[in-house]
C-alpha cells in the first residue's frame, strides 16, 4: 500500500516553507490530505507491511497504541515537513543525534536519507521497539542509546505517561504531568558530549529542551543546527533568552520560517509548530 499519492511530496513541501504556518490554506490542505492517506494506510502498518512515503521509499513501522496517541500520529505534517528538510538537505548535514527517539520513526527517515544516526531514548518500552523497527527497515547506520539527555551524565527519575507515553519525560520537566503516571530511574547522558559530534540534532526533550539549548555553549553552533519542539512558554522565554544577543538565529514553523525577532514570534507549544536553531542567516530550503 502506498502513500506516494506524489512521488514529489518532500520536494513539494520543501518548496514552499513560507507556508508552513498552521494558518495557511495550503498547510491546512496538506494536514487533512496526509491525515486521510495515512488512516487508508493503518490496515498496512497493522500487518507489518510497508508503506512506501514519499520519496524516503518503504518504511516499516507496525502499528501501536501509546494511549491517546498512536504511531499514525507520528506522521503528522508538522513531522513530514521537517522529514521534507531532511530529504533536501541530505548533502548538507552528516551525522544526527535523535533526541527523544520514541518508535524511532525520524531515525529511520534519517538513515534513509544517508545520515548518520545517534538514537537517545529512555523508555525502556519504546526502546525494545525503536530497536526492532530500526531492524525491520534494515537500518545498520544508526546507533540506539537506552537513555534520556541531559546537562550532565548519570541518572534521573523518568515519568512515564499511561494514558500518551510520547508525553513522558524526565522529573521536573512538566510541572502537572495527567494521569496515571509509572516513575523509575534512567541514564541520562551529557547534550554537551553529543553536541560536539553531530551536524544536526533532533530535539523532542518534552519539556527538558531550554536545559539541553542552554548547556550547550555558543561555539558549538558554529557547527550544529537543530530542529527543537517547545513544550511551554516558560520554555519558550528561557530559549529566547538563551540566544538573544549572540549570532545564533532561531526561525520559526509560525514564521513560515523567517527568523525570531521578539519573544511574541516564538511558539510556546507543540500545536504552533516546531523551531530552528542555526548560526546560519537562513533556512537551507532551497
Amino acid at each position: 500500500m502506498l502513500v506516494d499519492y506524489s512521488t514529489n511530496l518532500f520536494r513539494c513541501l520543501a518548496a514552499y516553507p513560507e507556508l508552513h504556518r498552521r494558518s495557511t490554506p495550503f498547510y491546512q490542505f496538506i494536514d487533512e490530505v496526509m491525515r486521510r492517506v495515512f488512516a487508508a494506510s493503518r490496515p498496512a502498518f497493522e500487518a507489518g507491511d510497508e508503506v512506501r512515503v514519499g520519496e524516503i521509499g518503504n518504511i516499516r513501522l507496525p502499528y501501536e497504541s501509546m494511549g491517546a496517541i498512536d504511531s499514525l500520529d507520528l506522521f503528522g505534517l508538522d513531522e513530514l515537513l521537517i522529514f521534507a528538510f531532511y530529504f533536501k538537505n541530505r548533502e548538507r548535514y552528516r551525522r544526527v543525534a535523535d533526541i527523544g527517539a520514541n518508535l524511532g520513526l525520524h531515525s529511520i527517515v534519517l538513515a534513509k536519507c544517508g545520515f548518520e544516526v545517534d538514537s537517545y531514548e529512555p523508555d525502556p518500552s519504546h526502546f525494545e521497539k525503536l530497536r526492532r523497527n530500526l531492524s525491520l527497515n534494515g537500518v545498520s547506520a544508526c546507533n540506539p542509546y537506552q537513555k534520556a539527555v541531559s546537562d550532565h551524565e548519570g541518572t534521573m527519575e523518568f515519568v512515564r505517561v499511561l494514558g500518551n507515553t510520547t508525553s513522558s519525560h524526565l522529573a521536573g520537566a512538566k510541572s502537572n504531568p495527567y494521569g496515571k503516571l509509572e516513575k523509575f530511574e534512567v541514564i541520562v547522558t551529557d547534550i554537551k558530549a553529543i553536541s560536539e559530534k553531530v551536524d544536526l540534532l533532533k530535539i523532542d526533550a518534552e519539556g527538558h529542551e531550554a536545559v539541553l539549548l542552554s548547556s550547550i555553549a555558543d561555539r558549538t553552533w558554529e557547527n550544529v543546527d537543530a530542529f527543537v519542539e517547545v513544550g511551554s512558554p516558560v520554555n519558550a522565554k528561557l530559549i529566547f533568552s538563551r540566544f538573544s544577543d549572540t549570532n545564533v538565529n532561531i526561525f520559526a514553523q509560525k514564521l513560515g520560517w523567517n527568523k525570531v525577532r521578539v519573544f511574541e514570534d516564538m511558539p510556546t507549544s507543540y500545536k504552533e509548530g516546531g523551531i530552528f536553531i542555526t548560526t546560519k542567516s537562513q533556512m537551507c530550503w532551497t
